[in-house]
């Protein structure tokens, strides 16, 4: 029977909603609880999936009762004795059931075979090894019932990790829970975990108490009873079953005569079978509040942390950009090889040969060869200075990162990120060429000089260029005065040459060219480590309030 059509119309939207926000979200970084968001993530979408969609379009279909465990407590004997045949394998060896088994009357098995519930898992005749995972066998069982199927679930312990999650898929997509455990290990911690999912879930519940020594059976009830009563669930429909000889994987038919009843009154009643439907589902819903809110907070984290991380990126990269902008005006790159050119340029009478008398003179004057090894010193200095930043720039990111535990040790771990890429040195002789072509450019262009001392001389673009990157680097700010000692040659000629207000503006030029080159060069190198980010996956910082948005919206719709 399905729901009124506006109210399942309205239900699906909000849930189809829901479910798109949900499988937005994307838990890339590996910080504390990420992979148990990851879970539950996979399992909000497969109970969607499997189940309440499914069961918004048919709410009173017939219903799916879950029988869940732990290790040994004899699930699998429970279902062959309500079916009344051997269904499920039972045994010594465990894990006994690791693939589920959904057992149905006959005339159910083709609702069960092609309906919505339970979709995304592959329906089996028979088992097909016990590495079949998403798939389930389906058995019909003439001794059930009509209206209602049991699902046999692994061991919510088992030693395999995979077939928890298996039993929580299917526990997930029940409609109702029957929960076996024994006399002797109703206390372990495993059972209750399984009763505090199925509280958190709302899930309508049964317990069956097995393997009850006759003669302490009611102390032992007595004290479950309380347990049950302190957690909570002391209203939880109960049945106990005594310890007694089991043949052929079955239990005596006196053992289960309660519960047998108990499924059949559920079969035919349909008023009964629907409300524990609706419970379950509604249960589920109300989950939901709290689930969903986790998950976004957890989105929230991870895109906290990204951006902490990408700015320890920047920070690295921003501090290295400001030493280089500090070493190009403190005067600290005319030392070395760079002073000791220049010093041969300008006390070898070089430096004056580079200018010209205009009258007779023909042509373009070229440079000497100690003009092109000062060309070369301050190149290479500048190459050397821009090198030993990135590589500063490298090693702070990694140590940064390593101070954030869990993902920034990870990424920090990525091979070549605590050095610089392999080509750097071959793009920043690039940049530094083309940084040096462009001052003569501009130099050529922009230099106007005095009209008084442009009537009588001339000089060659290529020989002041030079002169002008020793003055804007070697002897910092362009605008000292002329009797300021070592910054006097270059200054006082620069000024007589190409007059103080274009000096200026070309110094101005140079320097945000240089900055912005540089600058370029470190967006190339942040990229390696914006990669490294990214490879994890990029949260959608909208997603979190997509899915705020959505779970408001199917409160609404309910």
């Amino acid at each position: 029977m399905p729901l009124p059509e506006p109210v399942s119309e309205a239900l699906t939207n909000a849930l189809n909603q829901l479910r798109g926000a949900v499988k937005g979200l994307h838990f890339g970084l590996d910080v504390p609880g990420a992979q148990e968001a990851r879970k539950a993530q996979s399992a909000v979408l497969a109970q969607l999936d499997d189940y309440v969609i499914p069961r918004v379009h048919m709410s009173t279909a017939p219903a799916l009762v879950a029988v869940a465990g732990s290790t040994g407590a004899g699930k699998s004997t429970l279902v062959n004795t309500l079916a009344g045949q051997q269904v499920s394998r039972t045994g010594v060896r465990r894990p006994t059931t690791s693939i589920p088994v959904l057992v149905c009357h006959p005339d159910d098995r083709d609702w069960y075979a092609t309906g919505d519930l339970l979709a995304g898992v592959t329906r089996l005749a028979e088992p097909a090894g016990d590495t079949a995972s998403g798939s389930v066998v389906l058995v019909p069982a003439p001794r059930l019932p009509q209206g209602v199927a049991l699902l046999d679930t692994p061991d919510i312990d088992s030693v395999v990790e995979e077939h928890h999650d298996v039993a929580h898929r299917m526990l997930d997509a029940a409609d109702l829970w029957v929960f076996v455990t024994t006399a002797a290990r109703y206390a372990d911690a495993p059972s209750w975990g399984l009763l505090r999912r199925a509280k958190e879930r709302g899930a309508r519940l049964v317990i069956v108490l097995s393997r009850v020594p006759k003669r302490s059976r009611e102390v032992i009830v007595k004290h479950f009873g309380r347990m049950l009563d302190e957690y909570g669930l002391g209203e939880v429909e109960r049945f106990v079953i005594n310890e007694t000889a089991v043949g052929e994987g079955r239990l005596p038919e006196a053992e289960i005569a309660e519960l047998r009843l108990w499924l059949a009154e559920l079969s035919i009643d349909d008023e009964r079978r629907t409300a524990a439907v609706q419970a379950t589902l509604n249960g589920v819903l109300n989950s939901f509040r709290a689930r969903l809110p986790a998950l976004a907070r957890h989105l929230e984290t991870q895109v906290a942390l990204r951006a902490d991380l990408r700015s320890d990126v920047d920070a690295a990269f921003t501090g290295a950009l400001t030493e280089i902008d500090e070493a190009t005006r403190n005067g600290s790159l005319l030392r070395g090889e760079v002073l000791a050119r220049w010093q041969d340029f300008a006390g070898s009478g070089d430096l004056m040969r580079t200018l010209q008398l205009r009258r007779g003179a023909k042509g373009h004057h070229h440079g000497p060869e100690r003009m092109r090894a000062l060309k070369g010193a301050l190149r290479a200095g500048l190459e050397s200075l821009i090198a030993s930043a990135i590589q500063r720039a490298a090693e702070d990111v990694v140590a940064r990162w390593r101070q954030r535990a869990g993902a920034g040790d990870r990424l920090a771990a990525t091979p070549g990120l605590g050095r610089p890429a392999d080509d750097v040195v071959r793009r920043t002789a690039r940049t530094i060429t083309a940084w040096q072509e462009h001052v003569t450019e501009l130099i050529r262009t922009e230099g106007v000089t005095k009209r008084s001392v442009a009537k009588v001389v001339s000089f060659d673009a290529d020989s002041l260029s030079l002169i002008f990157m020793v003055g804007l680097l070697g002897y910092g700010p362009t605008d000292v005065t002329a009797g300021d000692g070592k910054g006097a040659l270059p200054q006082r000629m620069l000024r007589g040459l190409l007059g103080a207000e274009s000096l200026r503006s070309i110094s101005a030029k140079a320097r945000s060219d240089l900055r912005a080159r540089v600058g370029l060069l470190f967006d190339e190198e942040t990229l390696r480590y914006v990669d490294a980010l990214d490879s994890v996956g990029i949260p959608d910082e909208a997603a979190a309030t997509r899915l705020y948005q959505a779970t408001y919206n199917l409160e609404v719709a309910r």
